[in-house]
């Protein structure tokens, strides 16, 4: 029993749409079950981020602050000899 060219290569494109076969249905049940899960992904639920800290301190810039601003502009006009 000879083994002929045509045999060999219809084997071989035979075993590629098998794997082609297996790797769409892998593909489409991993897509399936993400699109399930939601846009958060995995079965871990989601964690929620957390809160920011309210700052009851001092403004964050120099220039938000009305006190130092004040304070610039008095010391502005007493440097320019401007009367206040």
């Amino acid at each position: 029993m000879a083994v002929g060219l045509d045999s060999v290569e219809g084997e071989i494109v035979m075993a590629f749409l098998v794997v082609l076969v297996l790797v769409v249905a892998v593909t489409v049940l991993v897509m399936r079950s993400s699109a399930q899960s939601g846009p958060g992904g995995g079965g871990r639920p989601a964690m929620r981020p957390r809160p920011r800290p309210t700052r009851s301190g001092p403004p964050l810039a120099p220039d938000d602050d009305p006190e130092f601003l004040r304070e610039l502009e008095r010391r502005t006009r007493r440097d320019d000899g401007s009367p206040a």
